[in-house]
């Protein structure tokens, strides 16, 4: 065995959260049990592995140690009726060094034991990024602006609803599935969303949360095939991550699409990424994930920046906008349109829009008054996009920005 530093037990505690707790709460439908004894697991971890070295399989290891923690738990908290009924789930004793071999949906069913429409939107991104992808409840308060203590009552009172509701942990029966879909979706898409642009932390990018959104996205579209916004929602995430490569460059930076080296594209995933956006043209039930696979398929389409159909992207963003009416699909397509009649064109379209906490916006309309010439306002711009960004990559891309836009102006 190698000794790993803190960090490494660090990275693959965060890898296994999700497969720990949701083996933990398969087994005893108890997700504040599952949290806390996944959690005891992770300090295990950090006190033995330093000496004793990573296990060969440390997700089996974790999830091992933190199943014998809570039974330790459960025997002397028990009448001797449940320690008999608790000692009956020992009958098939688990090797740790032996792949973990929990159903394989179970991650699955704690994605929909978390999005269950009895829980309020926001409690349901909260329970799945906590529980699923394994962020501390700092990183998830940083993802929803705001503070630590509110976002830990939110979750508390989130898995307390879930208890005293009797909130099933299993997959919906296919009747159940249209109507619970929506929530699924839009979760699975805030987890992939954090781990491509970490909304707190020094990474630039979280790509066990991004590789964890796909793997969920895979098992939700063999469970329904025949939904065409799962096949959109999983090539989006396809042909984004994609490009993952060439996003940040050796500083650290955000590298904007149009100058992104493209020979580091995977050109594999492109290629499936392409091949579900066709699949999903042949259904012609256009929806939200649908249409921004389809923009992403434009792009990754392009042999160079220059090559890009910007008329087709801004034709898909309006149909967007028909499915979607929001501020932030009306601020995405005005980008679009910056590119086919010029920055004049677009600046009031993006002026009109009430995004004011929203640094994509400010980022936006910094750009746009730096390419129409109006440097100290796209300087103002930036300042402000700087205020409310939290993603060090893209921090450092808004400085140099900024500083090249206010070099210009003196």
């Amino acid at each position: 065995m190698n000794t790993p530093a803190h960090g490494e037990v660090e990275a693959v505690y965060r890898a296994a959260f999700g497969t720990v707790v949701a083996s933990l709460t398969a087994r005893f439908r108890d997700l504040d049990l599952a949290e806390e004894m996944a959690q005891e697991a992770f300090v295990e971890a950090v006190r033995r592995w330093p000496t004793e070295g990573v296990p060969p399989n440390p997700a089996g290891w974790l999830t091992v140690t933190a199943r014998n923690r809570a039974l330790d738990r459960l025997r002397r908290e028990s009448t001797r009726q449940a320690r008999h009924e608790e000692a009956m789930m020992l009958t098939t004793p688990e090797d740790p060094r032996a792949p973990v071999t929990s159903v394989t949906d179970e991650r699955l069913r704690l994605l929909f034991t978390c999005c269950h429409p009895a829980l309020a939107p926001e409690a349901q991104v909260a329970l799945t990024l906590r529980l699923l992808g394994g962020l501390t409840v700092p990183e998830v308060a940083a993802a929803f602006l705001v503070p630590e203590r509110t976002m830990a009552q939110r979750i508390t009172r989130a898995k307390r609803k879930i208890a005293a509701a009797n909130i099933p942990y299993r997959v919906p029966r296919d009747a159940e599935l249209p109507g619970r879909l929506r929530g699924v979706l839009a979760v699975l898409y805030l987890v992939f969303t954090e781990g491509h642009l970490p909304s707190s932390g020094e990474a630039g990018l979280r790509e066990d949360l991004c590789l964890e959104a796909i793997r969920l996205a895979r098992v939700l579209r063999e469970l329904m095939p025949d939904e065409p916004e799962v096949a959109g929602l999983l090539a989006l995430m396809l042909l984004t991550d994609a490009r993952r490569a060439a996003r940040v460059d050796a500083d650290g930076t955000v590298v904007t699409l149009d100058a992104q080296d493209r020979s580091l594209w995977d050109r594999a995933m492109i290629t499936e990424g392409h091949e579900l956006v066709r699949a999903c043209l042949r259904r012609n039930r256009p929806g939200h994930y649908q249409l921004l696979a389809a923009v992403n398929a434009v792009h990754t389409d392009a042999p160079t920046a220059a090559d890009t159909d910007w008329a087709q992207v801004l034709a898909l963003y309006d149909q967007l906008y028909a499915v979607t009416p929001t501020a932030v699909v009306a601020l995405n397509r005005a980008v679009a349109l910056a590119e086919v009649e010029g920055p004049a064109a677009a600046l009031p379209v993006v002026d009109r829009l009430s995004l004011e906490g929203y640094h994509p916006f400010h980022a936006t309309r910094a750009d746009l008054l730096r390419r129409l010439g109006r440097g100290e306002e796209a300087v103002a711009a930036y300042d402000r996009a700087l205020e409310l960004a939290t993603n060090p990559a893209e921090r450092a891309f808004l400085l140099r920005r900024r500083a090249t836009v206010a070099h210009e102006v003196r």
